[in-house]
């Protein structure tokens, strides 16, 4: 009795009871969705100068953002009242009711929308505005830790906003735990600015850190060369030297940007960017497309450096899927896939065999000859640094003619490297051929060619590989692909929802040169294979198609895996480094690279000649 007594105020302290949250942890509670990081508040109060219509942009920050965020800007401003809704939680200017009252969340064209982001950042933040609109006053308002001053008078000249945000996260220190250090939280802000600074090269955008400017670029002219400058300078310059133009529509959507040359890539892909109607967003559909448009031209581990824009109807995409903007959804995901593979393709197709320009740069710069810093010892000034140790100090000294006629000596004496030249058999080399003529084959693995201006190098084994890839996939595409039957079919075996997608390919498969047939449950019968597979293992090959597409539902990853297969027949095919051409067979190497698109590069995304300019060579011995 006693204990039955004992146990009830216990089970009654344990019911739960719903209480209403305060609006300041509410706010708190906000913050940790909305403002993840320093990077997530410079965001949101970059986006909101944008909204407002400003053309210049300035930040400054300290100590990685934590200490001090300031944005100032010169959009249109805010008066009083506007000021302080501004810290309302849901109170924003960028929805507009309908005549019932509604909002059409599907039709958003500004960067926020959601009127969480000034809230969320002053309820665990010391926030103070200033803003001025146009023919008004300049006015101010404080925010600490979710508890607003009252709005008073404040200095700004022009007309504009200025945000401050200090001790950000002060109001929640178990916040500050989970961030990184400071020289790793400054990057987080400076690539954060830098992708909307991509969007928007119409707006000026400056970064301080910690009293030192990190970049200032300038508003750009609107077209397609004040786009690339803004990517350039936040991309690089060789970004620059080595970009296409992008420009491709399919179903109401458009496609623009730029996109690197696949020569100049990287291991990782952390340069490719998406926007979507202006708005930088990260997506896996883009990896995934991006990997499949340069299929043919990279290795699976190099990356391209792009630069991508996307505008659609605004109810073809939802931004409203995560607080933090970042994520969007697409109406027809497969549509907007196909989007991007087939405008880079295009792109890289009307590229030609474009060669990269940072091919001949970093050629000429390894081989770029250096000052002596010990001039005083009389020694010509461009040998090469290898050079210079060996060089002869009398010599130097001695005069020209003497030490000329002891070189001359010196060279005829020497046995001359691997080369051959074809000298009966080389046509000159002229305007119309934009490889030259071959002139010499060095170490039997590289041609030499003159052109109208300089000359070329080809490694020809790569060469040979791209035009022996292209024929291939030639015959793919016209449905002619070569097959050859099995004389005994193979029975594989297959989960069963793995078999089952397999047989429901079977019409795919065929017209790849590729011939099977359901076989009883959980097993496929194959009776022919395309011909270019040659002895190599069926079983794999199938089980890797039926992964694929058990991962992807796509039939495109039949042609991927094919592909791979083109490749690696291609490359053992071709001409092999160390075999002897004649001049005949140099020049028509090289008159069928010029006919045959991307060969500027191999299967595995290597260049496959490199291009000096004779205005070049002439700077490497002193001429100009």
């Amino acid at each position: 009795m006693s204990n039955t007594a004992q146990a009830a105020p216990r089970t009654q302290s344990l019911r739960p009871v719903i209480r209403k949250l305060s609006p300041t942890a509410i706010n708190r509670i906000a913050a940790g969705e909305v403002i993840e990081r320093p990077s997530a508040a410079l965001k949101e109060l970059v986006e909101n100068a944008i909204d407002a219509g400003a053309t210049r942009i300035d930040v400054a920050i300290e100590h990685g953002g934590k200490s001090l965020i300031r944005v100032t800007d010169n959009g249109c401003g805010m008066d009083a009242d506007s000021l302080q809704l501004a810290l309302e939680r849901h109170a924003t200017s960028k929805l507009e009711p309908d005549d019932a009252g509604d909002y059409d969340l599907l039709h958003i064209a500004t960067m926020g929308f959601r009127g969480e982001a000034l809230p969320s950042i002053g309820a665990v933040a010391r926030l103070t505005l200033t803003s001025r609109a146009k023919g008004d006053e300049g006015w101010e308002l404080s925010c600490a830790g979710g508890e607003l001053d009252e709005v008073r008078p404040g200095a700004f000249p022009g007309h504009g906003t200025r945000v401050e945000v200090r001790d950000l996260f002060y109001a929640t220190p178990a916040r500050l735990k989970f961030l990184k250090s400071e020289m790793a939280e400054t990057r987080a802000v400076s690539d954060t600015l830098k992708a909307l600074a991509m969007a928007r090269p119409d707006i000026a955008f400056s970064l301080e850190a910690d009293g030192r400017k990190r970049f200032a670029f300038p508003a750009e002219p609107p077209g397609t060369e004040g786009h690339l400058n803004r990517l350039a300078a936040i991309m690089g310059r060789e970004f620059g030297d080595n970009a296409l133009p992008l420009d491709f529509e399919r179903d109401g959507a458009r496609l623009t940007g730029f996109a690197g040359v696949p020569t100049f890539n990287r291991g990782q892909p952390d340069r490719q960017y998406l926007f979507v109607n202006g708005r930088p967003v990260k997506d896996r559909l883009m990896v995934g497309a991006v990997r499949g448009a340069y299929a043919d031209f990279l290795a699976r581990d190099r990356h391209p450096l792009l630069a991508m824009f996307i505008d659609l109807p605004f109810d073809d995409v939802d931004v409203n899927v995560h607080p933090a903007k970042t994520e969007v959804r697409f109406r027809n995901a497969p549509s907007i896939r196909g989007l991007i593979v087939s405008g880079l393709r295009a792109a890289l197709m009307e590229a030609g065999h474009r060669a990269l320009t940072t091919v001949a740069a970093s050629a000429l710069s390894s081989i770029q000859p250096e000052r002596m810093e010990d001039e005083q010892q009389g020694a010509p000034s461009f040998l090469p640094q290898p050079h210079r140790a060996t060089v002869d100090r009398q010599f130097v000294q001695r005069p020209m003619q003497a030490g000329l006629a002891e070189a001359q000596s010196a060279f005829t004496a020497t046995a001359a490297p691997t080369s051959r030249i074809e000298a009966e058999s080389v046509a000159p080399a002229t305007s119309d051929h934009p490889l030259g003529a071959a002139r010499a084959q060095l170490h039997e693995t590289y041609i030499v060619a003159q052109t109208a201006d300089g000359i070329v190098i080809v490694d020809q084994h790569a060469a040979h590989e791209r035009l022996v890839y292209e024929e291939m996939k030639r015959h793919m595409a016209e449905g002619t692909v070569p097959r050859q039957r099995l004389l005994i079919p193979e029975v594989i075996d297959l989960p069963q929802e793995e078999a089952e997608l397999i047989s429901a390919r079977t019409e795919e498969l065929d017209a790849l040169g590729l011939q099977i047939e359901a076989f009883g449950e959980g097993a496929i019968l194959v009776r022919e294979v395309p011909a270019l597979f040659g002895q190599g293992d069926v079983v794999g090959l199938v089980k890797d198609i039926a992964a694929d597409l058990a991962n992807l539902d796509e039939s495109t990853a039949l042609k991927e895996r094919l592909g791979d297969i083109c490749g690696n027949m291609a490359c053992r095919g071709s001409i092999r480094a160390g075999r002897r051409l004649t001049g005949e067979e140099m020049n028509h190497l090289l008159r069928q690279m010029e006919a045959t698109p991307h060969s500027g590069q191999c299967n595995h995304g290597r260049p496959t000649y490199v291009e000096l300019k004779l205005s070049d060579i002439e700077r490497l011995f002193g001429r100009k």
